[in-house]
């Protein structure tokens, strides 16, 4: 985690991850924007039913509330940045019992 509401953000949450091959994030959505940029690596990435294929330098811009995912197709790891429109990563994911909430402020 670069940014969130847990180190002062007030508008976003930025942060990076590395994913070994086959690994990826299931099925979630946001209450906000996100934009994923593949920073090294290729990821199979879709919205809804929709599925592309992103390599390094690509991002792709996720709209509030459409269910997406994306893991990694490549045969190294896959490096990927996340930007949301919001200091709280919030997601709720498939088949989950509710939302999921971390980098809260402290105290929160």
């Amino acid at each position: 985690m670069l940014v969130s509401a847990s180190n002062g953000a007030a508008q976003l949450c930025i942060f990076e991850q590395w994913v070994e091959p086959t690994v990826g994030a299931p099925t979630h959505w946001h209450s906000v924007e996100e934009v994923l940029t593949v920073v090294a690596g290729m990821a199979e990435v879709w919205i809804d039913d929709q599925h592309s294929v992103l390599t390094s330098g690509q991002s792709l811009i996720v709209p509030a509330h459409r269910k997406h995912g994306f893991r990694n197709v490549g045969d190294e790891p896959l490096h990927i940045h996340a930007v949301l429109a919001s200091p709280i990563f919030e997601a709720t994911f498939d088949g989950a019992a509710g939302l999921v909430r971390r980098w809260l402020p402290q105290g929160s």
